[in-house]
């Protein structure tokens, strides 16, 4: 909770009418608590896709024989999803209210996830590209509900830290999804490495051939049953938010008035600002957590491990990344109670950009150290970013959470343009390519470093 003075008009004197007395503001109020904890639910849903699916780069390249950059389509379909849907949602949600927008986010997540059945069945790359798509129009769609419906359900004064808490449990499916990305994926794919599938396609004998077809397909069907498990749980709270009766924080809009809130938005200078942010923290959050992986394969190989047990403990050092941002976000959200949201943004984001640093030019485990101490810096930043920006836009809020949300595309090039640079092998005649990549998210933090500084003039210290 945090504290509000009000004047209070009871008692005779002048001394008692001038009495200031301390009632509290709850974060969240007892009337929407149910309600609040049924959405909260939602976070763990998109933090379960969004990683399970970052190690699936490395996965595909490796099960298709591509290369960094043509896995990387990955992330361009996934994170192309929200750049396509989030202005529909917006208006969707304007017109009609926030629950029909989570149902049908919902409804587009299930359908993605199950498209993954005929996606591995015809071992097509395009097919899962698709799949990809669906399923993250669906959760442009939720997470354009739910972020300013959580934001809507209380006191504005304790909007940013009611958002936080919210998003406390989103690294909660970040995990799982790691997890399962561990077990039920990276360690049960054939262990045969990405050089003797190229010799397999490179023979070109039927019986080659058709030994590769078959672990491919194996592969793929490996990669498919936790997207059908997981559609099979969002289904069922599909079901549940459909049958229980939410409350509606928002008016009906007949007038929607898009271009005048457009009109509006883009004047607002912290709201245009936290936009682009926003598309950089992404960028940075899906290039750490992505590539984390090539970084830890090659330590790891070096160190004289097989590539298929180097990518598994590269991968379990993503998920103790994961662990630390979670951990992280309890912190931050409790620091938010005394400190700017805007300064405690900035100091991270400094953070952020000493440990990226590290990460490119510390050796061997040192650099993977720090490549995990990231997360620690980067578990504050959506949320913050989304309530600085959306802080005094009112009713356009709605609209407003569709550009933040659609600022999620920087998940689309820039790991891209990373992928891109992985694929040289060496810079600079001996310096490894991997380990210079990272400078795109060092430039990231910077970007956001720069927004939590400007930002603090918008915002109560």
């Amino acid at each position: 909770m945090t504290e509000q003075t009000i004047p209070t008009n009871e008692g005779a004197s002048s001394m008692q009418d001038n009495t200031i007395v301390t009632t509290p503001t709850e974060v969240v109020p007892k009337k929407y608590l149910i309600s609040f904890i049924l959405i909260t639910l939602c976070f763990p849903l998109w933090g379960f896709a969004n990683d399970i699916t970052n190690p699936l780069v490395k996965a595909f390249s490796k099960v298709l024989q591509m290369s960094a950059a043509e896995g990387t389509w990955v992330q361009v379909a996934f994170y192309g999803g929200y750049g396509a849907m989030a202005i529909p949602a917006a208006i969707f949600i304007k017109k009609f209210s926030y629950k029909a927008g989570l149902m049908l986010g919902l409804g587009f997540y299930a359908l993605g996830a199950l498209l993954f059945l005929p996606a591995a069945g015809a071992q097509s790359f395009t097919a899962f590209l698709l799949a990809f798509f669906v399923m993250t129009c669906g959760l442009s769609f939720l997470e354009t509900s739910a972020n300013p419906y959580v934001l809507s359900m209380g006191p504005a004064a304790t909007a940013t830290q009611r958002l936080n808490l919210a998003q406390a449990f989103n690294p909660v499916g970040s995990l799982l999804g790691m997890f399962v990305a561990t077990q039920f994926i990276i360690q049960k794919l054939n262990p045969a490495t990405d050089a003797e599938r190229r010799e397999l396609a490179a023979q070109g004998s039927q019986s080659a051939l058709d030994q590769l077809s078959l672990i491919t397909a194996n592969d793929l069907a490996v990669i498919r049953d936790p997207y059908l498990a997981i559609g099979a749980v969002v289904i069922l709270m599909l079901v549940i938010i459909a049958i229980k009766k939410m409350p509606r924080t928002e008016e009906k809009s007949t007038n929607l008035d898009i271009k005048g809130t457009f009109k509006r938005l883009t004047a607002n200078q912290n709201y245009r600002e936290g936009v682009v942010a926003q598309m950089f923290y992404v960028g940075a959050q899906i290039m750490c957590w992505t590539f984390i992986i090539h970084y830890g394969t090659e330590v790891f190989m070096k160190l004289g491990m097989t590539e298929q047990a180097a990518e598994a403990k590269s991968q379990m050092f993503n998920i103790y990344a994961m662990v630390i941002f979670c951990l992280s976000r309890f912190v931050c959200t409790f620091l938010l109670k005394y400190i700017n949201p805007g300064k405690l943004l900035m100091v991270l984001a400094a953070g952020g950009m000493c440990f990226t640093g590290a990460t490119i030019f510390l050796e061997g485990i040192m650099g993977m150290y720090a490549l995990v101490g990231i997360s620690a810096c980067m578990s504050l930043m959506f949320p913050t970013i989304y309530g600085i920006a959306l802080t005094g836009t009112g009713d356009d809020a709605k609209l407003g959470a569709a550009g933040l949300i659609m600022a999620i595309v920087g998940g689309t090039f820039l790991p891209m343009a990373q992928a891109t640079i992985i694929d040289m092998n060496v810079v600079f005649n001996s310096f490894s390519a991997t380990k210079a990549s990272f400078i795109l998210p060092l430039l990231c933090f910077v970007v956001i470093a720069i927004y939590g500084k400007r930002s603090q003039q918008h915002l109560p210290n």
